[in-house]
């Protein structure tokens, strides 16, 4: 999306660790500035400058004019971006010259609202599957995002890339049925139907049981018969 900002930055000559880090003491970080068949030009550009843009909500995928030593303004995008893992601060910043008369490639986010008929009556599970899509479109229609209402989304339907609403010069470069959002159904408890399945099966005992007693009785009343027919 492009934006009215222009911000000016310094040519640099020199380059190195230590040039790298005077510029950051001053309050200014190293950069350079590539693209459209021109040489790359090493600059030194204000890091809160280019904060602002990143967390604007059109982020990295801003056109903005950049001016160096004066010159004429040109526009470009941010297309990368190093922060010190420790003190947060911006070591150096990528930016790409762009031709408003050709089109690009760029990832935009997607935004969601509202609850799902099939959450809050189906008892489904919203799954996002996708934050953003990549598109292909002239500069100046670039979205800012893409916002989905997903209040009248079914438990097991889903909404798709081809779903989202191009307008201008914006085409999709993802797959068409590519799932951006959808509503599940809930799954069952793995545990509580392995031991379903593993309970031991109740092992019925009748008079069979209770006949063994009678039959050791029998077996010992048999020699006390014997014995008395001999004494006879």
């Amino acid at each position: 999306m492009r934006k009215d900002i222009t911000i000016a930055a310094e040519g640099r000559t020199s380059r190195g660790k230590n040039e790298a880090r005077r510029l950051r003491v001053s309050g200014r970080a190293p950069a350079i500035i590539y693209g459209t068949g021109k040489d790359p030009v090493a600059c030194a550009i204000s890091p809160k400058e280019v904060n602002k843009i990143l967390l604007s909500s059109t982020g990295h995928n801003s056109i903005f004019d950049v001016t160096v030593d004066g010159g004429a303004p040109e526009p470009v995008m941010i297309v990368d971006w190093l922060f010190d893992p420790v003190t947060n601060a911006m070591l150096h910043i990528d930016m790409q010259r762009i031709d408003l008369a050709k089109r690009v490639f760029v990832k935009v986010k997607v935004h969601v609202h509202g609850e799902p008929k099939g959450v809050k009556q189906q008892g489904g599970i919203l799954e996002i599957v996708a934050r953003e899509v990549e598109i292909e479109c002239l500069p100046d229609d670039i979205p800012a995002d893409f916002s989905l209402a997903l209040q009248d989304l079914e438990i097991n339907q889903a909404i798709r890339a081809q779903d989202l609403v191009m307008v201008g010069s914006m085409k999709l470069v993802v797959a068409p049925e590519t799932i951006i959002v959808h509503i599940v159904s809930p799954k069952l408890d793995a545990e509580a139907v392995a031991a379903a399945a593993a309970e031991p099966e109740v092992v019925k005992k009748g008079k069979k049981d209770d006949k063994a007693p009678a039959k050791t009785a029998a077996k010992t009343a048999a020699p006390a018969a014997d014995a008395k027919a001999k004494k006879k």
